[in-house]
């Protein structure tokens, strides 16, 4: 059984597709090695082991009808066709998206009690597409973190070594596909929440264009900022998912009436004339050498297979980082003020109604969370709003304003994910700082809303994957992905997986 859960999400597809197995065989294939390393590797807060396999069932059936209506089924099995990418495929899901009658805490004990009473719409759309959903992922408390360490119900290891962290704040989904407990998951995309831990886990992560992908359902951490991204081993797994739950969605005011077409990727298609960017911003003294090394011989790489390669400018990345961290602390300062005590999760008890208010969010709250919604009441405060949120909205038209002349010249940006390889558990666990500079090559795409992918593109020498990532313009997630699908055609990093 184990073997099937080393297949990656294509791979499955048309094997389920052909019938080689069955949907419940490898959902049990799934949740048996859950059963076998989740313990060690605390990748999920809540697995799903019913409601999992009544999906598998419902997918076995369905395919079982599709392959008696449309014979000769074989015709189907090395390109299918519309609905049949996902259908009986188990992915896991991120704890801050809602899945109808299914615990959601956003990695957060004031929400350890809260059972969600509607699906979210980019998960919804999965559904649809016949997933099974083995559980809900762990997750910096309301995705405020680069490690997954900021949860309150403890540490998620990286399998590649299980002294260090996955990457943040999606790094229980992270974790999960590296360790071949599921072919894909989603995660969540604030500040490089996607992009980060499938470089920390040697996998391929997508940040779409904001408002490619419903955030209805989704527990807001920056509403201006998050993107529910996914998670998987390649540039082709990932297109399959993103393309089942990307689209205009009536609940949420901020999606984009923008076609959703189906990606095909297709292979041995050279590079030819793609011109590829690099900024000479995202390439800064501390970096670690090996990062470095790696990320330019896969630039190099990209020149092979035909893309011009020319140096560029982003000149405000300096100061995306201080920013990001008004911006978003800001966002969910107003956010999280739902969180009250009288209306999710536990109450505190108390005389008055300020002190249940003051102990439920003092006792509740992790410490980061409480940080975060400092920074962001103090910058929205009387006599400080135009100073500090004001004055970073100027300084974020400025940071898109680059991406827009950038784009104009090139065809898609290549920089480091990080400017390290995963760092060991609690290394910056007194130094909030030197935490946040572990997204400095991330924030800028999300500030400028730009699509992002990230994916491996070598080791350090302690075994520990590096990736690169690629920026696009603004509903070009086809050319990031064609980009990489070529390159991971040509280069093996990505097949590797951790002898977990």
């Amino acid at each position: 059984m184990t073997a099937l859960t080393t297949l990656s999400l294509a791979q499955t597809a048309a094997a389920l597709r052909r019938g080689d197995f069955s949907s419940r065989e490898l959902t049990q294939a799934c949740l048996a090695r859950i059963a076998r390393l989740e313990p060690a590797l605390h990748a999920f807060i809540t697995v799903t082991p019913e409601l999992a396999l009544a999906q598998a069932d419902a997918a076995d059936h369905r395919l079982a009808e599709w392959r008696r209506l449309s014979p000769p089924f074989s015709s189907f099995a090395n390109g299918g066709g519309p609905g049949w990418g996902l259908l009986g495929i188990p992915i896991a899901v991120k704890d801050v998206l809602c899945l109808k009658d299914v615990r959601c805490t956003a990695g957060s004990r004031i929400l350890e009690n809260f059972i969600a009473p509607y699906t979210a719409t980019a998960v919804e759309r999965l559904l649809a597409a016949g997933v099974v959903i083995l559980g809900k992922t762990n997750t910096d408390e309301f995705a405020m973190g680069s490690s997954t360490e900021n949860s309150a119900y403890g540490v998620t290891h990286n399998p590649w070594d299980m002294s260090r962290v996955p990457g943040g704040s999606s790094g229980g989904s992270a974790a999960a596909v590296a360790a071949r407990l599921a072919p894909a998951a989603l995660g969540t995309d604030t500040g490089g929440s996607v992009r980060q831990p499938a470089a920390f886990c040697g996998l391929t992560g997508l940040k779409p264009t904001y408002g490619r992908v419903s955030r209805y359902g989704l527990i807001a951490y920056g509403s201006s900022l998050d993107c529910v991204g996914a998670l998987a081993r390649s540039a082709e797994d990932a297109a399959i998912v993103f393309t089942s739950m990307a689209g205009r969605d009536p609940q949420d005011a901020t999606t984009l009436d923008v076609p959703v077409e189906t990606i095909t990727i297709r292979d041995s298609t050279p590079l030819a004339d793609l011109r590829v960017g690099i900024p000479q911003e995202y390439f800064v003294a501390g970096m670690q050498p090996e990062v470095e090394s790696a990320v330019r011989a896969a630039i190099q790489t990209l020149e092979a297979l035909g893309a011009v390669v020319e140096p560029i400018s982003l000149p405000h990345t300096q100061d995306a980082l201080p920013v990001y961290y008004i911006i978003a602390p800001a966002e969910a300062s107003a956010n999280l003020a739902r969180f009250d005590g009288l209306r999710y999760g536990p109450r505190q008890p108390a005389d008055g109604l300020w002190d249940v208010f003051r102990n439920t969010r003092g006792e509740r709250f992790g410490a980061e969370v409480k940080r975060r919604i400092m920074l962001g009441t103090y910058a929205l405060s009387t006599g400080y709003y135009d100073a500090w949120y004001g004055q970073a909205q100027r300084v974020r038209a400025l940071i898109r304003q680059d991406f827009e002349q950038a784009l104009a010249r090139v065809d898609v940006i290549a920089a480091p994910v990080t400017p390290t390889t995963a760092f060991s558990i609690g290394a910056h666990g007194d130094d909030p700082l030197a935490m946040y500079l572990e997204d400095i090559f991330t924030l800028p795409a999300n500030l400028a809303g730009v699509p992002a992918l990230a994916f491996p593109v070598g080791f350090d020498s302690r075994g520990l994957p590096v990736g690169m990532q690629l920026m696009g313009p603004h509903f070009r997630e086809d050319m990031l992905l064609q980009a990489a699908h070529v390159f991971q055609q040509a280069t093996e990093w990505h097949k590797s997986s951790p002898m977990v």
